[in-house]
């Protein structure tokens, strides 16, 4: 058993994380803009703030092991082409945020989400993905989560995984996941946010892929 703090406990891949590490038997808090919204599993700690500021971050992570961030850009809706709502580059600066916390509390690994075509991926989708990216709204999420991906990969000290999720769906969790290093295997459309949390949760407690960037999806099965 560790202590775990989850970033993003609040989101629809978020609270499946909750779900999944306590079920796990961690000690899980949870820092969250609203604690009186979020549904979280008994024993969850849900501690009111922000990301975005460091003095939350460095008051929720006092004690813990580990970090699970499955923070993504909010928007105006669910819709994934809707406007995005928070301030710009918001996952960037809170993946510096935490990585600087860490460091000073002496906390050494952390999971992150991440999406297909993030960093050093964007070379390998399709010229047409790509151009739709780049004229539709959800340009600014694909900036923002290479931007975490820089960021993280410039750390040191710290054993990071990004987990490079292909389309996210809200199907109940499926399996079985697939993971694989960018350019290895073609990956799958799709993950459920069920799955993707039970793989970031797994891959905390195995050590799995530390200092790496794994695509993951689902397979038929």
């Amino acid at each position: 058993m560790s202590s775990l703090l989850v970033l993003g406990g609040s989101g629809r891949t978020g609270a499946h994380v909750l779900t999944h590490a306590a079920r796990g038997g961690h000690r899980v808090r949870a820092l969250v803009r609203n604690p009186d919204t979020v549904r979280a599993p008994a024993g969850v700690e849900l501690i009111q703030g922000t990301p975005a500021n460091i003095d939350d971050i460095r008051r929720a992570a006092q004690g813990t092991e580990a970090v699970i961030s499955a923070l993504n850009n909010a928007r105006a809706s669910d819709n994934p082409w809707a406007k995005p709502v928070s301030p710009p580059m918001f996952m960037t600066d809170a993946a510096r945020n935490t990585l600087t916390v860490m460091g000073e509390q002496g906390i050494p690994r952390i999971v992150l989400t991440s999406t297909q075509g993030a960093g050093d991926d964007w070379a390998r989708l399709n010229p047409l993905v790509k151009a739709f990216i780049n004229l539709s709204n959800i340009k600014a999420g694909f900036e923002d989560h290479t931007g975490v991906d820089q960021v993280v990969r410039a750390s040191s000290g710290i054993d990071w995984t990004l987990a490079r999720a292909v389309t996210l769906t809200d199907k109940p969790a499926g399996g079985p996941v697939r993971a694989a290093e960018a350019g290895t295997e073609k990956p799958g459309a799709r993950i459920n946010r069920a799955d993707l949390a039970h793989f970031l949760v797994q891959t905390l407690e195995d050590d799995a892929w530390i200092r790496k960037a794994p695509l993951v999806w689902n397979t038929p099965g």
